[in-house]
């Protein structure tokens, strides 16, 4: 898949049209290019408004902000923050944005989740100090910044001090239309027979529009059919401050200069159709301007690119443009060679024609279809950038006091209701078009339990018990022996039978029913239902359905290990994973299958805990071994804990896939880990798995807490920039088990105190006397979370 297919939201941050601004043009074209080039992207437009009544503005407008109330530019960042973009293109120009230099933006970029493309449409060589510090943080919070030439990219580096490698250089985009000659369009405007010079854009005094109207004259002797074109509506600035004084003295002008009747004004903002008729009507085009130091001209690009003969003025984007030969550049305030070079052309027209056919190719490039292709991969690469650069942990180190973490069961009972746990969310609100299945409140059920082995004894704990025990009963289909897995709101059972994971994982919840629970009538509830599925669990063709059977077997027989007919169930899953390792095995690749996939850490840990329980060395060994390279296969380069995606997952040979990074693997890891330093006393062990767990509260690839202390809720997915805000029954109920599997294996570190360890392994020991607490960092990283209470 191409990358550039994982945008499915962008945000586009600017003006807007019907607004008379360049910038609006631009981002309502950037967005309807990439709306119409990726169908499946959905896109909005957030604008700053100059009025106070605001504009009449498309549908694709979501949010409008007021330009001086600083409280919108938050409102905004809420809005984009709730509204899950993937990624902001924000467009800038000082002047459309309120604040001394615009600074009112850095409110609102400081608050959004989601990376940030800036495109400057404006690059100052000499700013002011308050827009030299705009800038600079501007290029700070932004994850890449677009500039339209090169000149803006040297100043960026020079000036700004701004790396080369976040900078993309991306022109400005035109429309397409095709390669006519003049004359098809000029009767439209009663110019037919005539040579026609074109300027467009908001009128204002920096244009230089007055140096063509004096080079007229000399124009006029040599050439007497021409006729300039002044095409565009007084800028509203102008407007507010001045009314059209500056267009009158235009007018003025012409007729003082006797050229009257060679001049045209049309005093209107055209829509993109019709100017693209008065293009095809221009014999040349010409940008007069008066300042050097423009950067970008949106008007020059079209002309150009349209396949128009341009003469200009060296400003920046001027001479970057036509240079070798593309185009035509005039001293600055120079009429005698504005009109000496429009003579030489019109009365030239091989090399005007040559001029326009070369521009016209180069053109091509800068069509809004390709300029869409450009900025949508600039706007992926944002979305990857955090992986350069994550934000920083909010953990702390794991040799500090003991500071109790609370189990808040909040948005897990939040999603439970009469029936059973609610499948999904939608952010932290239960979806329950989804409805329930059997997975969640196997989990649940397996939670409760651990946590009444942990000492939480809360009636809530006891209701959630009843609740999924109930559901996972109502699950088992008789007629087939099997588990259902989905159920519908209305409780209706989509299938007959449902996954070999869900039978794996329900078997599990049984087991620890019967060999953790202190309560009888809980351990008599569970025993029918138990034996009646474990015979299909022989019938099981998934590995992972293996594992899970095994650890809800081995949990049985903490309580019942004289059961034969168990025993023999676990003995053939246990040699059925060490064949698997066998077969696949290899020096580097010591894994079960061809592919490393989800939940990876159950498949290790069951044969850890049969070694552990029956003395098997040849499967523990496989199981710490397998565990081992799973660990250092999900390390990252800083150290922390960077699970397998699930967006493609790692196959031997293959590339591993860095995201989707799901819940359930820091869960599965968590506890496999905890497995191997129960089996083994090794320190090394309790280090992964806390280092497993803190990939929860921060330690991660971005830097982003997935728990979610506000809540009690865990985010669904930590995705390549940003994370999955939604809190469903998986993701939180994993945060929940491998809090309580670190509460439980905690007080296990005080039996490196014994002298008889602490002789074979001194290290170990000294390093478990320091640390009060397994959770003691862990702790105090969630409360510096948002929103954290005792």
């Amino acid at each position: 898949m191409d990358k550039r297919e994982g945008l499915q939201k962008i945000a586009f941050l600017g003006t807007c049209v019907p607004r008379q601004c360049g910038i609006a043009t631009f981002t309502y074209d950037l967005c309807h290019a990439i709306a119409t080039q990726y169908p499946k992207t959905e896109t909005l437009i957030v604008p700053v408004n100059d009025v106070d009544t605001g504009y009449q503005y498309p549908p694709e407008v979501r949010f409008e902000v007021e330009e001086q109330d600083i409280d919108d530019y938050h409102r905004a960042a809420d809005f984009l923050n709730l509204s899950n973009c993937d990624v902001v293109s924000l467009h800038h120009e000082f002047g459309i944005f309120g604040g001394e230099a615009g600074a009112h933006i850095l409110a609102l970029l400081r608050s959004l989740h989601m990376p940030v493309v800036t495109t400057l449409h404006t690059v100052l060589q000499e700013p002011e100090e308050d827009q030299f510090r705009v800038t600079r943080e501007l290029a700070a919070l932004s994850a890449r910044l677009v500039v339209m030439s090169q000149k803006g990219r040297e100043l960026l580096q020079t000036v700004y001090q701004v790396p080369p490698e976040k900078i993309d250089v991306i022109p400005h985009g035109i429309p397409d239309m095709p390669f006519v000659d003049p004359n098809f369009y000029k009767d439209q405007f009663g110019v037919e027979g005539k040579c026609v010079l074109l300027t467009f854009g908001l009128i204002s005094p920096n244009k230089g529009i007055e140096n063509v109207l004096k080079a007229l004259p000399d124009i006029v002797v040599a050439v007497p059919n021409v006729v300039y074109i002044v095409l565009g509506a007084t800028h509203p600035n102008l407007i507010r401050r001045e009314g059209e004084s500056y267009r009158l003295s235009l007018e003025r002008l012409a007729r003082e200069l006797g050229i009257k009747r060679h001049v045209i004004f049309y005093n209107r903002f055209v829509d993109i159709e019709e100017l693209k008729e008065f293009l095809g009507a221009a014999d040349i085009y010409i940008t007069p301007y008066l300042n050097r130091a423009q950067i970008t001209s949106g008007t020059l690009s079209y002309a150009f690119g349209c396949g128009k003969a341009v003469i200009s003025t060296p400003y920046w984007h001027a001479e970057e443009l036509l240079a070798d030969e593309r185009g035509v550049l005039v001293p600055f305030n120079d009429p005698k060679a504005i009109a000496r070079e429009v003579v030489a052309l019109l009365q030239d027209e091989p090399r005007r024609h040559a001029m326009r056919k070369w521009a016209y190719m180069l053109g091509r490039e800068m069509v809004w279809s390709n300029i869409a292709h450009l900025y949508v991969e600039s706007l992926q690469k944002a979305r990857v950038s955090r992986l350069r650069k994550p934000r920083p942990f909010l953990v702390k180190t794991l040799d500090e006091e003991r500071v109790g973490l609370p189990t808040k069961l909040d948005h897990l009972l939040k999603m439970t209701d009469s029936t059973g746990i609610l499948q999904h969310a939608r952010f932290s609100i239960p979806h329950l078009a989804t409805g329930y299945c059997t997975d969640d409140n196997a989990r649940g059920l397996l939670l409760a339990v651990l946590l009444e082995e942990a000492g939480v004894q809360r009636p809530e704990v006891t209701e959630l018990a009843f609740r999924c025990a109930a559901f996972v009963e109502y699950a088992f289909n008789e007629r087939a022996r099997r588990f259902r897995n989905f159920m519908s709101f209305d409780r209706h059972w989509q299938e007959e039978s449902g996954s070999d994971d869900c039978q794996g994982r329900v078997l599990w919840a049984l087991g620890a029913c019967i060999g953790r629970s202190r309560h009888r009538p809980f351990q008599m509830w569970a025993l029918p239902l138990f034996e009646r599925a474990l015979p299909a669990m022989l019938e099981l063709t998934s590995p992972r359905a293996w594992a899970t059977a095994l650890l809800g077997i081995n949990d049985y027989c903490r309580h019942l290990r004289g059961d034969r007919r168990v025993h023999q169930v676990r003995c053939e899953l246990s040699a059925r994973l060490v064949r698997l390792y066998k077969e696949n095995a290899a020096p580097h690749w010591q894994w079960f299958e061809q592919v490393v996939t989800y939940d990876n850490g159950k498949l290790p840990q069951a044969l850890i805990q049969v070694g552990r329980w029956l003395r098997d060395k040849e499967a523990l060994d496989i199981g710490l071994a397998s565990l081992r390279w799973l660990a250092e296969l999900q390390t990252a380069k800083a150290g922390h804990f960077a699970p397998i995606g699930s967006n493609g997952f790692y196959a031997r040979g293959g590339k591993k896939a860095r995201f989707d990074q799901q819940p359930l693997e820091a869960q599965s890891m968590t506890a496999a880990c905890l497995e191997a330093y129960l089996a083994t006393n090794d320190l090394f062990w309790y280090d992964e798995a806390r280092k497993a767990f803190e990939w929860f509260l921060g330690r991660n690839d971005l830097g982003l807490p997935v728990y979610d202390p506000n809540t009690g809720g865990c985010h669904d997915a930590l995705h390549v920039d940003r994370l999955n805000l939604n809190q469903g029954a998986e993701s939180t109920l994993s945060f929940l088990l491998a809090l309580t599997q670190m509460r439980l294996v905690e007080s296990t570190l005080t039996a490196f105190n014994s002298p008889a360890v602490a002789e074979l392994a001194p290290r170990a020991a000294r390093r478990a006397r320091s640390s009060k607490s397994a959770l003691a960092k862990v702790a105090d990283g969630v409360r510096a979370l948002p929103g954290k209470t005792d």
